[in-house]
This record gives structure tokens, C-alpha cells and sequence, in this order.
């Protein structure tokens, strides 16, 4: 019998506990492909007929970067830094641009500028005129009741928002915030 050496029976037992494995692998997986619970089609059936779901429309992380974009280049070609995020319905940051230069309060003031424009489906320049008749609104937390802030709307119903902070006033905050807005209309 010829003797074989450490290493060959180490490589050689290596390999086939490799075989084993994805053979093993293998038959599980297509063992679960061709399977067909009784529930699986039902279940798939009933989840498609189910009045309790609710849809919702929201923007493309494509869209949300498009409108970001945007308003950040609006901005930087009126040479200001700033700083653009875009929110979602439940006005969670789907894109954060923090520009060149843009202070380091910046970025949480757009953020809030956004979700405070979505929550309410209201430019954030109308809503801080609101502030006159109900002062405690800018006790809401995460909101930020400066202009700055634009919903975007399909249908009448407001499904993100984006929020501009940095520069010298709210009203420019607002135009470049608009640009991103404007920039989803093409």
C-alpha cells in the first residue's frame, strides 16, 4: 500500500467534506423550490385580497438623490453652501447632501426643514407664519418651523419632502429646496 502524505489526506478529506457539503445544500434548496405547502398559494392569495393592507407611493432612492442633486446645484450656482436632505411619507432621511463649505448645523436643519414639510404638506415658509396663532407647534419634536422646507405631492398627498439649510436666509433655503421639487416634474 503506498503511504500517502499529511497534506494529501488533509486536502483530500477537505474536498470531499466540500462535495458533501453542497450536495447537502443543493438537495435542501431544491427540495424547498419544488415543495408546495398547501398554505404557501393561500396565503399568498389572501394577502393580495386583504382590505386591511394600505399601499403607499413614495419616491425612488434614484428620485430622492435626482431632487437632492438639484437643489444643492441651484444653490452652489448662486455660490452658497448648503446643506439638502430628502425624507419620506413618515419623514425618515432617505439622501443627506452636506455641500462644500455648509456650516455643521447644516445637515439637522434640513432634516427637520423636511420632515416638518412633509408632516404637514405645507411649504415650511407657510407653516412658520402658523407659529403666530399656535406657538407651541415648534414644541413638535423633529420639526423646524424656518422656510427652507417644500413637499413633494402626488396627487394632492404629500409622499417626502425636501429641506434646505445654510444659507444667508430662508427664502433662498426655500428656492433651492423647490429646484429639487422642480427637478422630479421633468
Amino acid at each position: 500500500m503506498k503511504k500517502t502524505s499529511v497534506r494529501t489526506r488533509v486536502l483530500t478529506g477537505t474536498v470531499a467534506a466540500a462535495a458533501l457539503a453542497a450536495a447537502t445544500v443543493g438537495a435542501v434548496s431544491a427540495s424547498a423550490e419544488s415543495s408546495e405547502t398547501p398554505a404557501g398559494p393561500a396565503a399568498a392569495k389572501a394577502d393580495t385580497q386583504n382590505k386591511n393592507l394600505a399601499q403607499s407611493s413614495g419616491l425612488t432612492i434614484e428620485a430622492a438623490t435626482r431632487a437632492a442633486q438639484a437643489s444643492l446645484d441651484a444653490a452652489t450656482k448662486a455660490g452658497q453652501h448648503v446643506s439638502v436632505a430628502v425624507v419620506d411619507r413618515d419623514g425618515v432621511t432617505r439622501v443627506l447632501l452636506k455641500g462644500d463649505g455648509a456650516g455643521p448645523q447644516a445637515p439637522v436643519s434640513a432634516e427637520r426643514k423636511a420632515f416638518t414639510a412633509v408632516s404637514w404638506n405645507a411649504p415650511t415658509s407657510e407653516l412658520a407664519k402658523r407659529l403666530a396663532q399656535t406657538p407651541n407647534l415648534k414644541d413638535i419634536p423633529g420639526t423646524l418651523f424656518l422656510a427652507g422646507g417644500a413637499p413633494i405631492q402626488s396627487k394632492g398627498a404629500p409622499i417626502a419632502a425636501v429641506g434646505v439649510a445654510g444659507a444667508p436666509s430662508g427664502d433662498l433655503d426655500e428656492q433651492f429646496a423647490q429646484a429639487g421639487v422642480a427637478e422630479l416634474a421633468k
